[in-house]
């Protein structure tokens, strides 16, 4: 049997994006019917469809998030008419004008969050590149210092060298005397 759900919702739920998450869910519910905001505030609901259907509806537009309190919902039944197609929200002009404003105010906060995260990573950017700096400075120090190291092992690897040669030769000329000697050579 089809049932009509007509329902009463009050607490913060006008400028909050309540009535596109009733419409979710009664489309996930296979409801028809619609959602509209009252000059007293509150938002009202009708929707129709099978009873245990609209009994999971009614728990699930008893929404409390960040931006969304139901503090209470008045509702009432009665048998389905069967006068709507599918599910939708009823705008009035002077709404759509608030919906826009409230969306440009939205909008600027996002870009001054956004623009407050830039600087922010600006920032620790700035503070990576000075420590970076700071770290490839003391790389290239200890660079100098191990080409320093490097310079003085080559110069006495050259002394060493240059000694080993002196003597060898030395070595050499004794050996040719002594065989010039012996008359071998």
């Amino acid at each position: 049997m089809a049932l009509r759900l007509t329902a009463f919702v009050s607490g913060n739920v006008q400028v909050a994006g309540y009535r596109s998450i009733v419409i979710d869910m009664a489309n996930a519910f296979s409801l028809k019917g619609r959602v509209e905001n009252r000059n007293d505030g509150r938002v009202k609901i009708i929707a129709e469809g099978e009873d245990e259907k609209i009994k999971w509806f009614e728990q699930a537009i008893d929404i409390k998030n960040a931006s969304i309190f139901v503090s209470s919902i008045e509702k009432s039944y009665s048998p389905a008419s069967g006068e709507f197609e599918e599910f939708g929200m009823l705008v009035t002009k002077d709404e759509t004008d608030s919906t826009i404003d409230t969306i440009v105010s939205c909008l600027k906060e996002l870009l001054a969050a956004v623009n407050n995260m830039n600087d922010n990573l600006g920032r620790k950017m700035d503070q990576m590149n000075e420590n970076l700096s700071g770290k490839m400075d003391q790389m290239l120090g200890k660079q100098d210092c191990l080409l320093d190291e490097v310079r003085d092992v080559n110069l006495k690897l050259d002394r060493v060298t240059e000694m080993d040669i002196i003597e060898l030769k030395s070595d050499m000329a004794e050996v040719k005397a002594a065989l010039r000697a012996k008359g071998i050579i």
